[in-house]
């Protein structure tokens, strides 16, 4: 089976695989898109919502790469879709290949190259310098903004 992102639907991704995505992607699709979402929908696919204990897990995962700021209601509930049904996630967004490898969901990715290794970030400050493992939107020495950098 295979988890479909929203970049599925715009770049017309074909697949004889089973296919299932959450009702958030139909909400990003315009024209096109959207008629591709309907028509999968009504072949069968399957409508999948996460449960919360598993939104949790991938949020945990998020953060423990660094990657909870980059990621949308959405991609953590398709990423949280994938890994209740075992599925291949098909998306292009690197943030959410790098949480679906921490949570062993494999990935297939559509119009980009897919990432080359799992990465976790930390966030640096922009005025004093010091570095952090987790996300804040200041620094909790000086109060400048934090940037993410790769270690």
């Amino acid at each position: 089976m295979e988890v479909l992102d929203a970049s599925a639907f715009i770049h017309d991704y074909t697949t004889d695989e089973p296919t299932a995505t959450i009702p958030l992607v139909r909400e990003e699709l315009e024209d096109e898109a959207g008629y591709r979402f309907d028509a999968l929908e009504g072949a069968g696919m399957r409508v999948h919502i996460p449960d919360a204990e598993t939104i949790e897990r991938v949020e945990r995962a998020a953060r423990d790469t660094g990657d909870d700021g980059k990621l949308s209601r959405t991609d953590v509930r398709l990423v949280g879709a994938a890994f209740e049904l075992d599925a291949t996630l098909v998306t292009d967004d690197y943030a959410m290949q790098n949480v679906a490898e921490t949570l062993d969901v494999d990935v297939d990715v559509i119009a980009r190259a897919g990432i080359d290794e799992r990465r976790d970030w930390q966030f640096q400050c922009q005025g004093c310098g010091r570095t952090f493992d987790d996300q804040r939107d200041r620094c909790r020495v000086c109060g400048s903004d934090l940037e993410r950098k790769r270690p």
